[in-house]
């Protein structure tokens, strides 16, 4: 099963999603790109990913253009504001689904309310890719 998560920048959401559906099955092939990928993986997308025990510092954002060439079974826009405009992917997919969430690079105010956003949204990215892959994947 080959899933390509897909958002503007590759910095958080498509980061924690790929970090998530790795840590559900060691045998998918997960990969996440963006259309305007980011210098780097965000350190607070890092830093609560970490405290749900899933390491993702490792990861680098990718040009969706990298993977044009090849087969996916499922493309899995990440985007969420109605301000974002989300990637399409023009390769070889069976299926296409969107799965929205709020950046949380959006967020403002203190240190502490923008770690709470950032919990947040990995805390439904986790609930909704959970359910993806019960659903959808069938295990």
């Amino acid at each position: 099963m080959k899933i390509l998560i897909l958002c503007t920048g590759n910095s958080c959401r498509s980061q924690m999603a790929e970090g998530f559906l790795k840590s559900f099955d060691e045998n998918l092939y997960v990969v996440s790109a963006g259309t305007e990928p980011s210098k780097e993986v965000h350190p607070k997308a890092i830093k609560v990913m970490s405290e749900a025990g899933i390491d993702i510092s490792t990861g680098k954002p990718k040009k969706v253009n990298k993977f044009i060439n090849e087969n996916f079974d499922y493309v899995i826009t990440v985007c969420g504001d109605a301000k974002e405009t989300c990637p399409v992917f023009l390769g070889n997919v069976k299926h296409r689904l969107h799965i929205g969430f709020d950046d949380p690079a959006d967020a403002q105010g203190s240190e502490e309310f923008i770690l709470s956003e950032f919990r947040r949204i990995r805390n439904e990215i986790k609930r909704d890719f959970r359910d993806f892959y019960e659903k959808e994947l069938n295990y």
